[in-house]
């Protein structure tokens, strides 16, 4: 079944660097920081430059280039406190957290925000961190299986009276939340994302998820994802989740700045951390049957921004990349989660050159738009 475009404007969030080492793993300059006062500065500038969701970074322990980094529930609830309207989405480990701890989390970061509060429910690339705290490292599906069960748990905590779950991971009986989370007609609960390339992932997303997060894709990556995530909604009898897709955005004045850009990113890679996280997430997905796990096909080079944030060809000059932002959205894109190398000025570059022109854009009928998609910028279809 065919779907049109949403007639809503699509929305932008972007990677909070609560983590050490900026989104890009290479020795080129970042003008970035892990810091809080930062990352508060930051997302003040951001819910002023058109961005309506930040995402939290997970990780537990010093690998691959982030040899520091800030907990992520935590963090998003200072960075609620801290602006407006922002809503900023907490990644979080089923395995690591219990689901009726993080709802009561969940419920208490929702009151304190007026509604702001998201998860990013991850199911996990890197084992070193379930086993250095002696958790189980589980099988790649049963981890899609667990992260199903805890988004069910979570649901029926924060919207039933007493939550009851017979599961094969957690159990909850006759739990009782008050106070709930601030809900709307529009928005029952808290917004519920998760991410995953695999066919586990993408029926996870169409069973029980609001949004789908994709790592980076071009438009036929994209359109395949979409339809899988959209059929196995319709086999569940559910309204399908957004799409969220990821990408680096690159944007210069002019597209030989964009593309030189890229290239020194590229050129000044920092080779073992990406060799080391390669193999890391690879070993993490190579279980899938079908070989779409995350990473499965990733190149060195794309690996270099580690969610292959390269492939989405967010490179060039504001008009050629708000022309591939409502390519993506006209195929069913809802959301651009963007991660940037110096992100004080170009979070406010985008806010000014970048977003204009897609508003615009977007107000005119596919028919309209006669404009050519912008060409393939990755590190592969540049030279």
């Amino acid at each position: 079944m065919s779907h049109p475009p949403s007639a809503d404007p699509v929305r932008f969030a972007y990677w909070v660097p609560n983590v050490s080492g900026g989104l890009v793993t290479s020795t080129i300059e970042q003008r970035t920081d892990w810091g809080y006062d930062y990352n508060r500065e930051l997302a003040v500038l951001a819910e002023n430059n058109g961005f309506d969701y930040a995402l939290s970074q997970v990780r537990y322990m010093a690998s691959y280039g982030a040899e520091y980094q800030h907990e992520s529930t935590s963090f998003s609830l200072a960075l609620l406190l801290a602006t407006q309207r922002l809503k900023v989405i907490a990644a979080v480990h089923p395995g690591l957290w219990h689901p009726g701890v993080l709802a009561k989390l969940g419920a208490t970061a929702d009151h304190l925000s007026n509604g702001r509060f998201a998860v990013n429910v991850v199911s996990g690339w890197f084992k070193d961190e379930f086993t250095a705290l002696g958790e189980p490292w589980l099988e790649h599906d049963e981890r899609y299986r667990r992260s199903e069960e805890f988004i069910r748990a979570l649901r029926a905590v924060w919207t039933e009276d007493r939550a009851e779950l017979a599961g094969d991971f957690y159990r909850i009986r006759d739990f009782s939340l008050k106070p709930k989370p601030i809900a709307s007609p529009d928005r029952p609960h808290p917004e519920i994302f998760q991410g995953g390339n695999s066919t586990a992932a993408r029926k996870m997303a169409g069973r029980v998820s609001d949004w789908y997060f994709s790592n980076g894709k071009d438009f036929d990556g994209v359109t395949e994802q979409i339809q899988d995530v959209r059929t196995a909604a319709e086999s569940a009898g559910r309204i399908p989740p957004r799409f969220g897709l990821n990408g680096f955005l690159i944007a210069r004045d002019t597209e030989a700045e964009a593309r030189d850009t890229l290239r020194e990113i590229v050129a000044k890679a920092d080779t073992e951390a990406v060799h080391g996280f390669g193999s890391a997430v690879k070993q993490a997905g190579s279980s899938t049957a079908d070989g779409k796990g995350m990473w499965q096909d990733s190149s060195f080079e794309d690996l270099v921004q580690y969610n292959d944030g390269f492939r989405t060809g967010l490179v060039g000059t504001p008009e050629q990349i708000a022309e591939r932002i409502v390519a993506y959205k006209r195929l069913g894109v809802d959301l651009l989660l963007l991660g940037f190398l110096h992100y004080h000025e170009e979070v406010e570059y985008f806010g000014k050159k970048v977003l204009p022109l897609v508003r615009e854009l977007e107000e005119h009928r596919p028919e309209d738009h006669r404009a050519p998609l912008s060409p393939d910028l990755s590190p592969k279809g540049s030279s």
